[in-house]
């Protein structure tokens, strides 16, 4: 059997196909139109003419939003218009031919860890994203736990304070470039500040560089997104205390610094009855890591 896992996010798409055993046949990564209408063409145009060389079985979706995923219907999209209550599965199947099986990215991410990543030695797998956004997924021994629908384990709109404050507000991609942007003029000469000017919208990405270079301002914002991060996996290790918490996401490029400052400061916020803690481990499947899992979330659904 062959397997099409894609990946629709808020910035890009991806496109993976693979054999029974893992196998890559094909793959292919562009930046999101604006669009769901565009985003659709694009998916069409890709899609058909893989179909002219691989004869898909199944096709496993991850989406960037909440997901139905008992009838593969999209609930709402924060990031592109167009997708509010599209039917993934009726579009895709018409277009492939063959049963489709859509879900959140973050819970198809998870069983992707979970099955072939830095969770497969793990029964119960927590998987957290940081990029544009920030989301999560749980997964105990090899089924993605679901809560009532439209969503679950949305641990990026965890309210930090009575404000209304989000982690994903301050420890996602766009939260981080955010804070960098606001803080510019009062550090203009640091590095990180030089850089971000040079590259208006990707702030985030120069961040690593300059904490390299004992950038002073740079320090101030990583520490102010490790601080609401470690606060955030605190409650996960109290509220679900899982054998593993994998690190995924764009602004986990920074490594190992951030893993090992987020693990330094969940100590010291969980009881120490739970002591000593869960390991926190970074994503091994990287960028890969909704593609693959799709492709799994298809082969669960396939064989049940």
């Amino acid at each position: 059997m062959n397997y099409l896992g894609i990946e629709i996010g808020g910035t890009k798409i991806q496109v993976r196909a693979e054999d029974e055993q893992g196998q890559l046949l094909a793959l292919e990564r562009f930046n999101a139109y604006p669009t769901a209408t565009r985003i659709r063409q694009q998916l069409t145009d890709v899609i058909q003419q893989l179909q002219q060389q691989i004869r898909f079985d199944a096709v496993g979706v991850g989406f960037g939003g909440p997901v139905d995923y008992r009838i593969g219907q999209i609930c709402q999209s924060f990031h592109v218009d167009g997708w509010h209550e599209f039917s993934l599965t009726d579009w895709l199947s018409n277009l492939t031919n063959c049963p489709v099986y859509a879900d959140n990215d973050a819970n198809v991410a998870t069983l992707g860890e979970a099955m072939r990543g830095a969770g497969r030695s793990y029964e119960q797998v927590y998987y957290v994203t940081i990029g544009s956004g920030v989301g999560s997924g749980y997964v105990r021994m090899g089924e993605v736990i679901h809560g009532r629908t439209p969503g679950e384990w949305e641990i990026g709109h965890l309210r930090l304070d009575p404000t209304g404050t989000t982690l994903q507000d301050v420890a996602s991609g766009w939260g981080v470039d955010e804070r960098i942007r606001q803080a510019v003029a009062t550090h203009p000469n640091s590095v990180l500040s030089q850089a971000a000017l040079q590259d208006p919208g990707h702030e985030a990405r120069h961040l690593g560089a300059a904490l390299a270079q004992g950038d002073a301002f740079a320090e101030r914002i990583f520490a102010d997104t490790v601080q609401p991060l470690a606060w955030a996996f605190s409650h996960v290790m109290h509220l679900v205390h899982p054998d593993v918490l994998i690190l995924g996401g764009g602004v986990t490029n920074l490594g190992e610094c951030l893993r090992q400052a987020i693990e330094e400061q969940v100590a010291r916020y969980v009881m120490p009855a739970f002591h000593p803690l869960p390991p926190i481990l970074l994503s091994e499947l990287a960028e890969q890591v909704v593609p693959i899992g799709a492709i799994e979330w298809a082969k669960y659904n396939v064989k049940g």
